[in-house]
């Protein structure tokens, strides 16, 4: 099948994957100028009047680039859906991305036919978050045109497969559009998510650390100084397991070696100002690929770096 038109022309096979609290306007702005997709989640658009304000900047602000330089036009941006039944906002919002003719949906915690059909139906694409084959059998079959498959060691919400086992039980029965998320933070771990069998990696946790990104100096400097050992997995504070910087869970007084099981009713999204704001705002969220950023850098320069480890690391394995 291959990619489609939209995800086929960037600078390198990267979507910026949208963060909870910390991706805004400015960080996205900078990621797709740079040649890479960017994105958001819409619930970080708050209150939710916010939404139509960002989707418009956004837009606006990507068309400004791309008539001042059209021969290197912005990679498009994707908005984020979460789709449990405890999203609030999930219509209202809807109905925003569908007045923006918002290019990429990313579906996470629930799939929808009805959403895939009205992405479609403005010319938008969708892809869904899964941490595993039983959930990616359903997003298709439910409509979603690609996938992102969340292995272990990705930031925030993150699954317990290999990357290995997880893309390989995927293609073995679907050949669409496929990005892998699960600490990738260099240009080489980009080249061996293709050689593997994805389209594209997924990038977050480096993101944290640029001055575009809505996180706090403490947060960035958390990102900075930490490695793959300083992170926890676990379901105590929304109730769906994920990944944290120890740092934070120490900083809220709690032991990280002897947290409590989290339950479903933790999950609360929406407009309510919900315990996993309070959760994604004081217990910072991260993935295992964090040692390989050593300094707060902007998204360009960051991109830039991504691009330039990417090309090495084609040269050295066609070598």
């Amino acid at each position: 099948m291959g990619l489609p038109p939209i995800l086929s022309n960037l600078r390198i096979p990267v979507i910026g994957a949208p963060l909870f609290i910390v991706s805004s306007p400015r960080l996205v702005i900078a990621q797709c100028t740079s040649g890479i997709v960017g994105s958001f989640p819409a619930l970080n658009a708050r209150p939710a009047e916010k939404l139509d304000e960002w989707l418009h900047e956004i837009t606006e602000s990507l068309a400004a680039h791309d008539r001042a330089h059209p021969d290197a036009p912005a990679a498009p941006f994707a908005v984020n859906q979460i789709v449990h039944r405890s999203n609030d906002r999930f219509e209202r919002d809807m109905a925003v991305c569908a007045k923006w003719k918002v290019p990429i949906v990313i579906t996470s915690l629930g799939a929808r036919v009805e959403l895939n059909d009205a992405v479609h139906g403005w010319g938008g694409i969708t892809l869904h978050d899964v941490i595993d084959d039983r959930f990616a059998r359903k997003a298709v079959e439910k409509g979603a045109d690609g996938l992102v498959a969340v292995a272990a060691g990705a930031g925030g919400h993150a699954g317990r497969w290999s990357p290995f086992a997880l893309v390989h039980e995927i293609r073995r029965w679907f050949d669409g559009p496929l990005v892998l998320s699960g600490a990738i933070a260099t240009g080489g771990a980009i080249l061996a998510a293709q050689s593997m069998g994805a389209d594209l990696a997924y990038i977050g946790s480096p993101f944290i650390a640029t001055p575009e990104a809505n996180s706090s100096d403490a947060y960035k400097q958390g990102i900075v100084a930490a490695s793959a050992a300083d992170i926890v997995y676990t379901d105590l504070f929304t109730g769906v397991h994920g990944n944290y910087l120890r740092s934070s869970i120490v900083s809220s007084g709690l032991d990280p070696d002897a947290l409590a099981a989290g339950t479903i009713d933790a999950m609360k999204f929406g407009s309510d100002g919900s315990s996993k704001s309070r959760a994604w705002r004081d217990i910072w969220g991260s993935g295992q690929g964090i040692g390989a950023v050593d300094r707060i850098l902007p998204a360009a320069e960051l991109v830039a770096k991504l691009a330039e480890e990417y090309a090495a690391a084609k040269a050295r394995v066609c070598s």
